[in-house]
């Protein structure tokens, strides 16, 4: 087991995959490891663009899904929380339901760039 930190927040510049790996209406976990720590979080596609976002539920600090890259609804209208069955707008990240209606998800910038998805 690593001793490196939980990150909030990734540098900017780094390439994170191609954009056409994320379908429309799908989502992928991300992970980065740095000196100082590990970064997870998910890419949501909705159209043409991007969401990305910290892989924390503000509920529970747990991370969303339990099946890798498994966040959104069946229907893919939402991100889901499959602990506690929370709801999130994935243009937003706002919780439209469940134990932490009201809160958000935390937002991480991410940007197309070239056909790649790349932080800010």
């Amino acid at each position: 087991m690593s001793d490196l930190a939980r990150l909030s927040a990734t540098p900017a510049g780094i390439a994170l995959c191609a954009l056409d790996l994320l379908a429309e209406g799908t989502a992928r976990n991300i992970v980065i490891e740095t000196r100082t720590g590990r970064f997870h979080g998910f890419l949501v596609r909705v159209g043409d663009q991007v969401r990305g976002y910290v892989d924390r539920c503000p509920h529970a600090g747990l991370p969303l899904a339990q099946t890798l890259d498994a966040y959104l609804t069946p229907d893919g209208r939402f991100i889901s929380c499959s602990w506690h069955g929370a709801l999130f707008e994935p243009e937003t990240g706002a919780c439209v339901g469940g134990p932490c209606a009201g809160q958000r998800l935390t937002s991480w910038p991410v940007a197309v760039r070239d056909g790649r998805i790349v932080t800010c």
